[in-house]
């Protein structure tokens, strides 16, 4: 056994050393095409080459050059950096790198690889690096001089000081930068990439809190470029209530800000602190119309009509006729039929939330949250683009924001956008409780067993934000009616328990659960002599399920496919591991007069390590589910009409094939 083991190691490490060279191909037609100067298709297939072997740094190195040929110099300096990254020993590519890092004005980053190479590299790049940092150090310097007195002389000049706050960038002087990157912000703060600037610098000096407040500023104001920078630079969670608070020490007014952080305070109901907020800004900013309408409302709530009612009626007079009809509705006032040109705060609005459709409906996820983001901060009180922005983070994987922003849009006036808003609230919500329970039942009847059998659990797991673990407290129910085939050898056809028990279950991943758990089966059938009353029960596994194409409940018909596996130990059954897999595909048409259904072919398998019989087998055969309109949406019926074979027969006391009709419904519900 141990010759036979060698050779099959030998014969795989043979069969593997004679595959061949993934990039070969697109290499060869590369070269080729740089013989007879066709550049673009060269480049066409060094890209190939590094889609197929993208950890080999010489590809890229050839890639570059031939960027450089056609004039492409900064693509060619991200292939040289990627190179770097690849092979940092390799100083001819990084003094590429630098002088193409210099020719594209990247001066700060050149200087950086020259200086590094000239203090560690061998003889002949040190003096190459060393003529070339000094070629780019020397300027700065003396720009860094030069702008110091001019400042001496006329502290209070602006272009002095963003002059000055770039070359000490550039020369990594980086305390010097943000001193003088801030000091022109405060001269003119209306120069909102100012802030950008001063974060980025912050950033890179470890200045995290200071960077995080600068950046957030920026990214809530009237310059959609620096607010784009400013996002860039941003972590893509949203911001806490203290990060607001410090944009604030730093840009007291920023009226967008400061609104944002009142809605904020609104939706997580500190309705005082968020009256203060837009107090603030309406005694700031008189012309902020939407914030005027908000403390109204808020000082409406309190039964405060002396304080609401100048605030509601100048909104009611004042030029935004759409702001105005919401307060209208709100006070069950006749709306207005005038139509009044649109500001140019509307017309942003209206731009931006036609580019975010389109992205949203192309699948540019990216750009409709960012386009979505600018309506919403152009218009905070407009419920249909919270709803969007909702389902952009949801599509997006990040339901923390999106449950934020369907909470929001809950609270629309507008029905249709409060019911679907709703909706998702609560489809959302049991995953960022405390505590979820849950609760499943299959029951169904098998022809094979003239019997009908129930399984069912309600479970109340514990959510621990940010562990990839969450404890549970389970009962399980399993049983049926028979309970034993009879004869003169009975066979009890299920477990006839319920199950108390703890467990830990992860968090899912594309798919995948895993689960284990302890606890105690009590048996409900006191005439089996093969179990006790009380018997220890522990499980646990791996489950994974995916669903692809039309599933049951949509609106449209097409194809689909369903998956399921489960990988489970079992210690009733002798610490048996079973191995079950259930698999359908087939149609779904269109719902027709409330009826949805699903017509299907089934392909199941089933194996255990202790290979006992009734744990192996594989079947096929169609099936059809449906469920009625108006009916719970986890509720669905289902009837199945299966060809099966066991796969081990020792011990089996049956036919190895069988016949199988199961009839039954699933249902399931969270709080």
């Amino acid at each position: 056994m141990v010759h036979c083991g060698a050779w099959t190691l030998l014969a795989v490490w043979a069969a593997c050393a004679q595959q061949p060279d993934p990039a070969y191909a697109p290499l060869a037609r590369a070269y080729d095409a740089l013989r007879v100067s066709a550049y673009e298709d060269a480049v066409a297939q060094f890209l190939q080459a590094v889609e197929a072997a993208p950890a080999r740094p010489s590809i890229r190195k050839d890639l570059a050059y031939t960027y450089l040929k056609i004039g492409e110099a900064e693509a060619a300096r991200e292939q040289f950096a990627e190179a770097m990254r690849l092979d940092p020993a390799d100083l001819h590519v990084a003094l590429e790198y630098a002088f193409l890092c210099y020719e594209t004005r990247e001066r700060a980053t050149a200087r950086r690889i020259f200086d590094r190479i000239r203090k560690t590299g061998e003889p002949a790049a040190r003096a190459t690096a060393e003529q070339a940092f000094q070629n780019v150090d020397r300027p700065l310097a003396e720009g860094i001089a030069r702008w110091l007195q001019a400042l001496a002389l006329n502290p209070e000049d602006f272009g002095s000081h963003v002059e000055l706050a770039r070359l000490a960038e550039e020369r990594d002087e980086l305390e010097l930068a943000a001193e003088h990157f801030h000091k022109a912000w405060r001269l003119r703060p209306a120069e909102r990439p100012l802030l950008v600037d001063l974060g980025r610098v912050w950033k890179a000096m470890g200045k995290a809190e200071q960077a995080h407040a600068a950046l957030l500023a920026a990214s809530r104001g009237a310059e959609p470029h620096a607010a784009e920078k400013a996002r860039g630079l941003l972590p893509p969670r949203y911001p806490y209530v203290y990060e607001f608070r410090q944009a604030l020490e730093l840009d007291p007014r920023n009226v967008e800000l400061r609104r944002e952080l009142a809605y904020l305070l609104l939706e997580m109901n500190l309705r005082a602190e968020a009256e203060q907020e837009f107090n603030q800004i309406v005694e700031t900013a008189p012309e902020d119309l939407l914030s005027a309408a908000q403390l109204g409302f808020l000082r409406l709530h309190r039964k405060d009509l002396t304080g609401a009612t100048p605030l509601l009626k100048r909104v009611l007079e004042g030029p935004d006729e759409e702001l105005a009809d919401r307060v209208r509705l709100a006070l069950a006032l006749p709306r207005t039929l005038r139509r009044r040109p649109e500001t140019p705060r509307r017309q942003v609005t209206v731009e931006a939330k036609v580019l975010g459709e389109r992205s949203y409906q192309a699948g540019y996820l990216r750009d409709a949250l960012k386009y979505l983001t600018i309506a919403h901060e152009s218009d905070p009180a407009d419920f249909p683009v919270m709803l969007k922005l909702g389902w952009t983070h949801n599509l997006l994987r990040q339901d923390s924001q999106a449950i934020r922003w369907f909470d929001l849009a809950r609270r629309s006036p507008e029905q249709v956008v409060a019911a679907e808003a709703s909706k998702a609230y609560h489809g959302l919500r049991p995953a960022f409780a405390r505590f979820r329970t849950s609760a499943w039942l299959m029951p169904f009847y098998s022809s094979r067993w003239r019997d009908v059998f129930s399984y069912g659990q309600v479970k109340t797991e514990v959510n621990f934000r940010g562990l990839p673990l969450r404890p549970y407290f389970t009962t399980r129910f399993i049983g049926d009616t028979r309970r034993t085939t009879g004869g003169v050898l009975p066979q009890y056809l299920s477990e006839s328990s319920l199950i108390l028990g703890v467990g830990l279950v992860s968090t899912p991943w594309r798919g995948v659960v895993l689960w284990g758990e302890a606890g105690t089966a009590v048996s409900y059938a006191s005439q089996r002599p093969d179990v006790g009353r009380m018997m220890p029960d522990y499980r646990g596994g791996l489950a994974y399920g995916r669903g692809l194409g039309h599933l049951l409940g949509g609106e449209s018909s097409g194809g689909f496919f369903e998956t399921n596996k489960d990988a489970v130990f079992l210690s009733r059954f002798g610490d048996d591991f079973l191995i079950h897999s259930q698999n359908r595909f087939g149609y779904t048409p269109r719902p027709l007069a409330g009826l949805a259904t699903q017509f299907y072919w089934n392909a199941n398998a089933a194996l255990d390590f202790r290979r006992q019989y009734w744990a192996n087998f594989v079947e096929f055969g169609p099936g059809f589910r449906f469920r009625w309109q108006g009916m719970p949406e986890a509720l669905v019926f289902s009837v199945n009409l299966l060809r099966g074979v066991h796969t081990l027969n020792r011990g089996n006391p049956r036919r190895p094939n069988f016949f199988d009709v199961r009839a039954g419904f699933w249902y399931a519900a969270s709080h």
